[in-house]
């Protein structure tokens, strides 16, 4: 479709946005397009574009498999990938798995029909080609950077992250992890796969970055992934190792004189490429666009090469992102790159020199010229800030470009060439900025000190006028340079003398022509090319002629009704001299208007003239009209671009449409005809590429039908979306904004208000560097005003984003909306109105029909207006405007009664109310007040209470809504301390806070308010440790000393509880009172520290004191050593520290009753209170006390079941086993005159026996070692029983040794009062057992008796009823008997038990068949007792074989 053309720039910061397939067809992403680009090793041309995408391509990959190889896949920040046909130009298929902005996609070297891609969020998608399925893994939660499909494995992935990570994944087992590799601690920019298999890598050092790949035969074959980093290195990895082998530091090279800085790390880049077939080189970036070949096999500086040596100039002079090689027929094997300087160039890898550079842009093409002395010189004005200059005729270099960026440092929207002088080119810039450069020159160019306010429009060179026009004849430059800016002003500068100030021409317009009135800005102007005179085109859409050197106006042609938007004459080497004078003028109307101005320049009036016809109509466009050019071969023949994406040839004098060309995307902005060839034309546009074409090649004649193209609507539409996107990015503060080519990409401030919304600010890009500072105003090509509105373009994208304020005078303004006529004749009513005493019949300014003229009448009349508008907002509902109308005409206090009434109060009425008095004052803020807690504002409506003194109401608002925190503070800070209201506040917000569990923050109100007692019970409240502990302190501190005290006495059981013994004495010896506690607890802590053997240890903290003594020391002295050491308390101990009044105190304490559900920890803290009251005891020598409280110390572990425990407990109090020796340290032997108490020291002795003989027993029993190894000792106790009761073997069979003697006196075991009581008890328990039996059993039968049965079974029940009543009768009266048996036998038996005499009976008989120790009388006692109450089944069976 087009000769030549130079694309847009690739895309910045892409791991893979470029790639060449085996035809040597090259595919570029830049913008939202890819460019196919055909090369070879001597030249390229672009074949075409792909275009689809919405978003930036971020990726880009062929697939490179035979037949398939015009197949390629895009991926896009908007989420998408697309397969293409690069061949017929098609999108084949769009997939949309990716949530997120993908930023790698490769297609698989293996598989024809994998692509793997992958997004910022970390997820990577498998694509399958030929079925159009898709696969996601999350492998890592990080950002991936880039990915590579392994050219060996097709289900082989590596993936690259931000944060300097690598991933091996395989894609056939859901993207399982294979290797991780590790090394680089900054961003992967690349990742290249070695194309063929090599040995393993050898190196001499494994530390040493100069490692080399050697060739080993016994070193097995791996695959090797290369990887480049931005923190400057590159990195040789095994994947059969899962490590890396080689680092590469890139060389420090020197430019331009300066040798890089190794630390500026963010101009880096670092692509990696491994070129097929060459396993041991590997190319590489550098840090300023160099190009570095890597021998691996080598060492050293010998190890890299340098790209493009042989001459200057030859490589990138901006860092590289993407490279990609091929093989061509030829067998030459070419590299292409792209960087950041917008070249993409071509190396030849055998030589390692550059074939050719391809120029690209990097924003829209605001403007294009050929030099009029330079054949074939044409210079580009592009939005990257740099002009280019390209020498189109050359042979060697096609693209033979210059560019200029020196000085200029913002968009380049205009030039022009001097007409005479070669090489000198006038800019302008969006940031209003003119200046000269010479491109034959390497100088900076001169800038002119006067700068526009706003975007510079055009620049023309013409003969000068004055002021600079006086003194030309004594060698002064002919020229002058013309420049027109948004701002609606045209300036002359002296090109000789731009450091001087430049003059506005307006001046020399309002004298020359004697103009009052204000001139219409600007927007463009051109010369006639014989210097006589010039045309400028106004934003009224008015253009104006006039004669050069004074500047006298011509003609006006009113024409166009939009702003023009450019001029231009006809040449004037034409054959035709009637032609000369034909002036084109294009606006924002799609119309082109030719107008022939031979009768005015040859035969100028006295009077300006105006014509409103013109010579030619050209009609076809369909959007405005944006740059127009003649040919210079032809006589009247015009090109003109258009927002509608077209060119259009036109055969002016025919008005006919000669040619169309559409091969932008996009609008256009600049044209020009080439000086050489009649049929080749120049265009640049939105799309930010320069196209040349041919007029006779076209296939279309005129431009496409409709008001607007469809693609451009859609594209109008994104644009516009992605402008508010920018806007926010780059408000945000310390964000830099969002980059296309690595530039920013934010919406430029408008020039001017009535305008069409701009396209160019959200993509043209402004600055070659990464700032982060907004780009100046972008350039629009419809000239613009910056005062003037008109109502038929579209209003400013940032008006658009406003809500349109409702107007105040509605009636009035809608009145200006009349027909034209009714306007007109408004005009006529009004001024007779003014300057006659007599209005016409009818009229009354400001009231009816006239109502419109009240604003341009006397104050009456603008009153009138007023009431009707009024009315008018009521009826509407908009009474906020009524209220500012009368604010307006004065009535105040009529205003503030409106908006009170309808509630439409605000701060600004508030603000003025107190200039109508404090009443009224008062009135509005009450009013007001009431209208904010209507709307929930209680903040402010209680502030505005304050401000008319009303306190207390202010208290009450905030109260009444639970604004309690702010309510307190108002308190505190405006009444003293003791006021009675605070207190209360304090309490009721107190009561909500623990209503809603923040028990914390009520404490903390409760003790503002003074009441501690319940600060603390609402922290206690949670029930945990450190709750209890504060609460304990809180309350000791506020005096309440009995909550106190039962807090931390809480606190210390739960402590206690949990075994961490030292915190719980730290909770209770903050108060002295609770001194007896902590006795108790040191008993407590002695004691589990002493049964760790039998008891699983799992104490959290313990005190020094208690680690293991003596084993001869009864417990009893190691608590008194502790008390007399650790607490002072002893025998002589006096006051609170007495014994008495110690024991006084924790009999207070309860202990609850013995069961079997209580834990072990609770139980040993029971025991230890009756040990702590048996040890007081003793310091009072009170030893009846003393032994009931040791027997019931053991008895509580015995009766929880926890039988090992309490023998262990009585080891540790008697180790001698004699319970009358209480203490051998303190030489204490106890004498008991009462009988319980007696009782309760025979059945401690009696226990401390029983455990004796089962220890003797043990130790004879064949089976005791297996038993003891095999089961608790409690279970075997029990199985020891059973063994006795049930018979078991012989004593003969289990004896295995012998003993000498009992070595304590057996007899008390064989007590028979307590035989007889448990006797008695046993058999109480039998009947009770037999009778619960039977109950069931009848309830049972009577339960399954169904209703039909009834009669059989009357008959059977009447035959058993004498047995049973015989049965209920029997056990009924033994009941009785054994219930008086027991009821006669003494308390202290009943209340002190011995262990089971018939049981101790069994164990003695078997002990005395083992040894001859136990006595006859034991015996014969032991029988006797046997004999008399061993009447149980079971006990009978085991005592035959000792009673017969």
């Amino acid at each position: 479709m087009h000769e030549r053309s130079l694309p847009a720039s690739p895309n910045w910061y892409c791991s893979r946005c470029s790639d060449v397939n085996s035809s040597g067809l090259l595919g570029v992403g830049a913008k939202n397009i890819i460019y196919l680009i055909d090369v070879s090793a001597s030249s390229c041309r672009v074949a075409g574009e792909l275009v689809g995408h919405k978003g930036l391509v971020s990726g880009f990959s062929f697939c490179q498999h035979a037949g398939q190889s015009h197949i390629c896949v895009s991926s896009s920040n908007d989420g998408s990938v697309f397969f293409w046909d690069s061949d017929n130009k098609t999108l084949i298929r769009e997939h949309t798995a990716h949530q997120s902005p993908v930023s790698a996609v490769h297609w698989s070297p293996v598989d024809k029909n994998l692509v793997v891609s992958g997004d910022e969020k970390g997820i990577v998608v498998c694509h399958w080609y030929n079925t159009g399925d898709t696969a996601s893994f999350f492998p890592e939660p990080r950002t991936i950077f880039c990915l590579s499909c392994s050219p060996h494995t097709w289900s082989c992935v590596a993936v690259g992250y931000k944060d300097g990570m690598i991933v091996l994944i395989d894609v056939s087992k859901k993207g399982e992890v294979m290797h991780r590799l590790r090394g680089h601690d900054d961003e992967i920019h690349s990742l290249a796969w070695s194309p063929l298999a090599i040995k393993d890598v050898h190196y001499s050092r494994p530390e040493d970055s100069e490692a080399t790949i050697g060739v080993t035969a016994e070193e097995e074959k791996g695959y090797y992934l290369a990887s480049g980093s931005k923190d400057q290195t590159v990195r040789i990895w095994s994947t059969a190792k899962g490590k890396g082998v080689m680092t590469l530091k890139l060389p420090y090279l020197k430019k331009r004189g300066s040798a890089v800085d190794p630390g500026v790390k963010e101009r880096l880049w670092l692509n990696v490429h491994w070129p097929k077939g060459r396993a041991t080189q590997l190319v590489s970036s550098c840090f300023s666009g160099e190009l570095v070949m890597w021998d691996l096999t080598k060492t050293g500086k010998q190890r890299w090469t340098l790209f493009g040596t042989s001459s200057e100039g030859q490589n990138h002079s901006r860092i590289v992102f993407n490279m990609s090689s091929v093989h061509l027929q030829d067998d030459r094997e070419l590299l292409i790159s792209t960087s950041m300087d917008r070249e993409i160039k071509c190396w030849d890898l055998a030589s390692l020199d550059c074939c050719w550079t391809l120029p690209t842009l990097g924003g829209f093409v605001y403007a294009l010229t050929f030099s009029p002395v330079g054949a074939g010189c044409l210079a580009l004005g592009v939005g990257d800030n740099m002009i280019r200059v390209w020498n189109t005729l050359t042979t060697q270099n096609q693209y033979d470009t210059r560019s200029f960026w020196q000085g200029i440092k913002s968009k380049v929207t205009a030039l022009a060439w001097h007409p005479k002088r070669e090489g000198s080119l006038s800019f302008g810039t969006d940031d209003g900025k003119v200046g000269i450069y010479d491109v034959f020159s390497n100088k900076p160019p001169q800038i002119s000190s006067s700068y526009h306010r706003k975007t510079v429009y055009t620049l023309a060179w013409g003969p000068p006028v004055p002021p600079m026009s006086f003194g030309a004849a004594g060698g002064k430059s002919p020229y002058s340079l013309y420049s027109c800016a948004g701002e609606g002003v045209v300036l002359q500068h002296d090109p000789s003398k731009l450091s001087g100030e430049a003059s506005d021409i307006d001046r020399l317009i309002r004298d020359t022509n004697n103009i009052k009135h204000k001139l219409s800005p600007h927007t463009d102007l051109s010369w006639k090319p014989d210097g006589k005179v010039v045309a400028i085109g106004n934003e009224d859409g008015c253009i104006d002629v006039y004669e050069a050197p004074s500047l006298k106006l011509l003609c006006s042609i009113q024409q166009h009704h939009k702003i023009i938007n450019t001029l231009r004459w006809h040449h004037d080497h034409s054959s035709l001299p009637e032609l000369h004078c034909l002036l084109a003028s294009g606006s924002s109307n799609a119309t082109v208007y030719v107008h022939d101005l031979r009768s005015v320049i040859e035969n100028p009036p006295e009077s300006p003239a105006v014509l409103t016809e013109p010579y030619r109509r050209l009609c076809g466009h369909t959007a405005k009209i944006t740059g127009m050019a003649w040919s210079p071969h032809h006589d009247a023949r015009l090109v003109t671009v258009s927002y509608d994406g077209t060119a259009q040839v036109w055969d002016v004098l025919q008005e006919a449409a000669v040619s169309n060309y559409r091969g932008h995307v996009g609008y256009l902005l600049c044209v020009d005809w080439s000086p050489v060839d009649p049929d080749v034309i120049w265009t640049g546009g939105k799309d930010f590429t320069l196209q040349e074409w041919r007029v006779s090649k076209q296939e279309f004649t005129k431009p496409p039908k409709g008001k607007k193209m469809v693609d451009l609507k859609e594209k109008m539409k994104a644009n516009s979306k992605q402008k508010k996107k920018n806007k926010k990015a780059s408000g945000a503060a310390g964000t830099p904004p969002p980059e296309m080519n690595g530039e920013p990409v934010t919406a430029g401030e408008k020039v001017a208000t009535g305008q069409e919304p701009s396209d160019e600010d959200e993509e043209d890009e402004v600055s070659s560097t990464n700032s982060s500072v907004p780009p100046p105003a972008a350039f629009e090509m419809q000239r613009k005003s910056s005062t003037v509105v008109k109502s038929k373009d579209k209003p400013d994208l940032n008006l658009l984003k406003r809500k349109k304020p409702r107007s105040m005078l509605p009636i009035s303004t809608s009145m200006d909306h009349r027909p034209k006529e009714d306007l007109l004749q408004d005009c006529i009513t009004l001024a007779s109105v003014k300057h006659s005493n007599a209005p016409p019949a009818g009229c009354v300014p400001g009231q009816g029909e006239h109502i419109h003229l009240g604003l341009f009448s006397d104050r009456q009349a603008l009153y009138r207006m007023f009431e009707e508008e009024e009315e008018s907002h009521v009826e509407a509902g908009h009474f906020e405007s009524v209220v500012y109308l009368r604010l307006w005409s004065g009535d105040l206090q009529g205003a503030l009664q409106l908006a009170t009434e309808k509630g439409e109060l605000n701060d600004h009425l508030l603000s003025i109310a107190p200039m109508a008095g404090f009443e009224v004052w008062r009135r509005t803020v009450e009013a007001f007040v009431k209208q904010l807690c209507l709307q929930e504002q209680y903040l402010k409506a209680a502030s505005h209470l304050l401000s008319i003194n009303q306190l207390y109401e202010a208290v009450d608002l905030l109260r009444s809504h639970k604004l309690y925190r702010e309510a307190i503070a108002l308190v505190k800070a405006r009444l003293p301390a003791d006021e009675p209201v605070l207190k209360e506040l304090y309490s009721c917000w107190a009561s909500v806070l623990e209503k809603d569990g923040h028990f914390s923050a009520a404490a903390k109100c409760y003790v503002a308010a003074g009441a501690s007692f319940d600060a603390a019970k609402v922290i206690a409240r949670k029930n945990d440790v450190s709750s209890l502990r504060t609460a304990a302190s809180l309350a000791r501190i506020s005096g309440e000393v009995a909550l106190a005290q039962s807090l931390a006495l809480r606190c210390a059981k739960d402590l206690a509880a949990a075994q961490d013994w030292v915190a719980a004495q730290e909770v209770l010896s903050s108060q002295e009172s609770l001194l007896v506690h902590r006795l108790h607890l040191c008993v407590a802590e002695l004691l589990s520290v002493l049964l760790a053997e039998v008891v699983p240890p799992s104490c959290v903290s313990s005190h020094p004191w208690t680690s293991p003594g003596e084993r001869h020391i009864s417990l009893q002295d190691r608590v008194r050593d502790v008390w007399d050491e650790q607490f002072g308390v002893s025998q002589k101990s006096a006051g609170h520290r007495s014994a008495g009044a110690l024991l006084q105190e924790l009999k207070s304490v309860e202990s609850p009753t013995h069961t079997a559900n209580i834990p072990l920890r609770q139980v040993l803290l029971y025991s230890s209170l009756h040990l702590t009251r048996s040890v007081l005891s003793w310091l009072l020598d009170d030893d009846g006390q003393m032994i009931k409280e040791l027997w019931q110390a053991v008895a509580w572990l015995r009766d929880a079941g926890h039988f090992c425990v309490s023998a262990e407990l009585c080891r540790l109090l008697f180790p001698d086993g004699d319970v009358s020796v209480c203490s051998r340290k303190h030489l204490k032997t106890l004498h008991h005159t009462e009988e319980e108490a007696k009782a309760a020291a025979d059945s401690l002795q009696a226990f401390v026996h029983h455990q004796r003989l089962y220890e003797l027993w043990w130790s004879q029993s064949a089976d005791s070692q297996e038993l003891q190894n095999g089961l608790p000792p409690s279970a075997a106790d029990c199985k020891v029983k059973d063994k006795l009761v049930n018979g078991g073997s012989s004593a003969s069979e289990q004896s295995v040794g012998t003993f000498d003697k009992l070595d304590f006196d057996a007899s008390l075991l064989l007590s028979e009062p307590h035989a007889a009581c448990q006797a008695a008890q046993a058999s109480v328990r039998e009947i009770q057992e037999r009778l619960a039996a039977m109950v069931l059993q009848h309830g049972r039968a009577q339960l399954h008796q169904g209703p039909d049965a009834a009669a059989a079974a009357a008959a059977a029940a009447a035959a058993q009823r004498a047995d049973e009543q015989e049965t209920l009768l029997s056990l009924s009266t033994k009941m009785s008997e054994y219930q008086k048996q027991l009821a006669d036998q003494p308390e202290a038996i009943k209340i002190y038990p011995h262990p089971d005499v018939v049981e101790c009976c069994l164990v003695v008989l078997h002990l005395s068949k083992s040894s001859t120790s136990v006595s006859e009388s034991l015996q014969h006692q032991a029988k006797d007792l046997l004999h008399k109450y061993g009447t149980s089944p079971s006990v009978l069976k085991a005592s035959q074989r000792f009673l017969t």
